[in-house]
């Protein structure tokens, strides 16, 4: 595998190479009105809450000016991330193909500077090009004139940022410059003075990408007091404690995994990776159930705090879009990099191919173009970001690239042969989360936790029995019930072990080379 990585890797510098020396004429050749863009990304900003997709936090959450970006352009109601963990989420959005044609496959591995992006791709057009906050690809960040970037996943509070006066890949050790306030505020802060001081003669891209809200959930302090005397509604599924009632397959990270870590931060801060706002916090005395809504409870107060400062600073950028007479001629984008489950299945955290988790809330305003309250329901994945930025630009996608643009459905005109079906691959096995793929069309999803950590870095040895859950997503929107022995659904469940084979054929990812994996899809997939 990593042999064929490189060497698609060697033909995209190749090409890359090739587009460069002809650059400057192919900048010349196209329009000179390009729309610029601006691509805000967070971390974890999960569907549920962004109030615009409805849910039990509508009335709870602030995001004033996420809704205005929904009602000013167009809303995606089904898109997904093929690998719901951050390096290859943000690696597949960069080049537009899976974590196996990538290398990333998980939270130990890199995206070489020499892989063609998206990104170069626009400033070999003629763009000038930034990129600000979480960059977590470990390499120095290539395709980008200009950036400022954390170390590792960032610090929420006076954050070490690094560019390219003084780069340490991560793995290296830790460099760079601290810089005094919230993380939140100081990328919005660098993206603002970097527009503003831009070459107005040529357009631009800057990626805006926040630390929040990701674990710890840190928030402003002008922010503190915002849920003071609030308790948050829960989820119906929030006491699932055990996988008895709904067939689940697999453990998963319980909430009391969550209270585990701020014991243990609260006790011995020395001894786990980072700390959190508001400790000491207990459940001592509590039963489970009460202890499990009080885990709910201070996990939602921290979340949306951190969360309410994203949209704030999105606020303040579409402001500053508008003063600099920009907003007309700009595509901004709002996104994240994966959804985050908040109590649903009793569960935090994200990785699982359930809905809360995969689902990528997305969000882009283009008024030259784009109808405003546009609403769009097509199935549209991170690895199309790419080719939808390429298609607005005008230039050909990155070498790797395995998504198609989208551009036409935002308008309406949703091409007759757009996928019904995808495909999802998450790698980096646990016991708690198997590793697993799986296939999800517009009703139905079909998941198969083969349970092996395979060949990759950081995944846990420890193997287990493999699985498979089948949930109806119309009668089962929830997922609260694994339907894979209903003999009702045999013949949907076959038909669909056959196209989620055509899809690893159709994406290159059969495990051709694991006698492993070959062992276990001969004993346990059909």
């Amino acid at each position: 595998m990593k042999k064929n990585i490189l060497t698609q890797i060697g033909l995209c510098a190749s090409a890359t190479a090739v587009l460069a020396q002809n650059a400057p004429a192919a900048a010349n050749e196209l329009r000179d009105d390009r729309p610029n863009i601006v691509f805000i990304m967070s971390d974890d900003h999960t569907a549920q809450a962004w109030g615009v997709f409805g849910g039990i936090l509508v009335d709870y959450v602030r995001t004033d000016n996420i809704r205005r970006l929904t009602e000013e352009g167009a809303l995606l109601k089904n898109v997904f991330c093929t690998n719901a963990i951050s390096i290859p989420s943000r690696a597949s959005i960069l080049t537009g193909a899976y974590s196996h044609i990538t290398g990333t496959y998980g939270l130990a591995d890199a995206l070489e500077p020499y892989v063609d992006t998206i990104a170069k791709r626009i400033q070999e057009s003629g763009f000038q090009t930034a990129l600000f906050g979480k960059w977590h690809l470990k390499r120095i960040p290539a395709g980008f004139d200009y950036f400022w970037v954390f170390h590792d996943q960032g610090e929420f509070n006076n954050p070490l940022l690094k560019s390219r006066h003084n780069w340490i890949d991560d793995c290296d050790g830790i460099d760079g410059d601290i810089f005094v306030g919230f993380s939140t505020d100081i990328v919005t802060d660098k993206t603002i003075d970097w527009i503003r001081n831009r070459d107005t003669d040529r357009p631009f891209m800057v990626m805006t990408h926040f630390k929040a809200p990701h674990e710890p959930w840190y928030f402003p302090e002008r922010l503190r007091h915002i849920y003071d005397g609030v308790v948050f509604p829960e989820p119906d599924n929030l006491m699932v404690f055990d996988t008895e009632p709904s067939g689940r397959t697999f453990r998963g990270q319980h909430l009391e995994d969550l209270g585990a870590r701020w014991d243990i931060a609260s006790r011995s801060p020395e001894v786990w990776w980072t700390t959190y706002p508001e400790l000491p916090f207990s459940t001592a005395g509590m039963d489970r159930y009460e202890a499990r809504s009080a885990l709910y409870q201070k996990l939602m107060r921290d979340y949306l705090r951190s969360a309410a400062a994203v949209d704030e600073n999105i606020g303040r950028i579409l402001q500053f879009l508008e003063q600099e007479g920009l907003a007309e001629n700009t595509i901004i984008i709002y996104t994240t990099d994966q959804g985050y489950f908040l109590g649903e299945h009793g569960f935090f955290d994200k990785r699982i191919m359930y809905e809360e988790s995969m689902r990528m809330p997305f969000v882009i305003r283009f008024p030259r173009e784009i109808p405003a309250g546009t609403v769009n329901t097509d199935i549209i994945l991170n690895i199309d970001f790419a080719a939808t930025l390429a298609d607005f630009v005008g230039v050909e996608p990155p070498e790797l690239n395995q998504g198609r643009s989208f551009r036409a459905n935002l308008l309406g005109n949703t091409p007759d042969d757009w996928r019904q079906e995808m495909y999802y691959r998450y790698w980096m096995h646990h016991p708690r989360y198997p590793a697993h793929f799986g296939i999800r069309n517009h009703r139905f999803k079909l998941i198969f936790f083969y349970g092996d950590p395979l060949h990759i870095e950081a995944a846990d040895r420890r193997t287990t029995q493999p699985a498979w859950e089948f949930f109806d997503l119309q009668e089962d929107p929830g997922q609260n019930i694994n339907q894979y022995n209903n003999p009702y659904y045999a013949d949907i469940i076959y038909q669909m072990k056959h196209d989620l084979l055509r899809l690893r054929e159709e994406f290159n990812d059969t495990d051709e080379g694991s006698e492993r994996m070959q062992e276990i899809l001969r004993n346990y997939f059909w």
